[in-house]
C-alpha cells in the first residue's frame, strides 16, 4: 500500500524526472547535440563534446530513472555533477535570480535530488523492490 509519504517522493521524482526529461529532450532533440557542444565550448567548459554527450544524456536518462525510482543514489550525484557544472560554467556570473540567468533554479534542483535522491523512497519507487531482498539479507545476517 502507498502511503501519504510514498506519494509524496513520487511526485516530487515526477517534477523533477520531468524537468530533466525536458531538460535533456531539448539538448538532444531540439537544439541537437552539436549546438550544445559549440555553446559549451563558448562557455569554457573544459571538453565541450564529452561535457554536452554527459549533460544531454543524464539529465535525459536520469530524469527517467527519477520518475522510475531506480538507482536514486547514483542519477542524483550524476544530476548534482550536472547542475553544479551548470552553476559554475552557466549561471554564476548572472547572480542569484532564473529571471537574470542567474544560478537560481539549478540550485533548487539541487535541492530536490538532494531530498529524493537520498531518503527512503517508499513502495512507489522501484529501488523499494530491487532491493528489498538485499535489505531482508542484511537484517538476518
Amino acid at each position: 500500500m502507498f502511503g501519504v509519504r510514498s506519494v509524496t517522493f513520487f511526485l516530487a521524482r515526477l517534477i523533477l524526472g520531468y524537468i530533466f526529461i525536458m531538460h535533456g529532450w531539448q539538448k538532444l532533440h531540439t537544439n541537437g547535440i552539436s549546438n550544445v557542444e559549440k555553446g559549451f565550448d563558448a562557455m569554457g567548459i573544459p571538453a565541450p563534446n564529452l561535457a554536452a554527450q554527459y549533460a544531454t544524456w543524464v539529465e535525459f536518462v536520469g530524469g527517467i530513472l527519477l520518475i522510475l525510482g531506480l538507482l536514486l543514489p547514483i542519477v542524483s550525484i550524476l544530476l548534482i555533477a550536472d547542475m553544479i557544472g551548470a552553476i559554475v560554467y552557466a549561471h554564476w556570473d548572472a547572480g542569484f535570480w532564473t529571471a537574470d540567468g542567474g544560478y537560481e533554479l539549478p540550485l533548487a534542483l539541487i535541492a530536490g535530488l538532494l531530498a529524493v535522491g537520498f531518503a527512503q523512497a517508499g513502495n512507489a519507487a522501484a529501488d523499494h523492490y530491487v532491493f528489498r531482498r538485499r535489505r531482508r539479507g542484511a537484517v538476518v545476517e
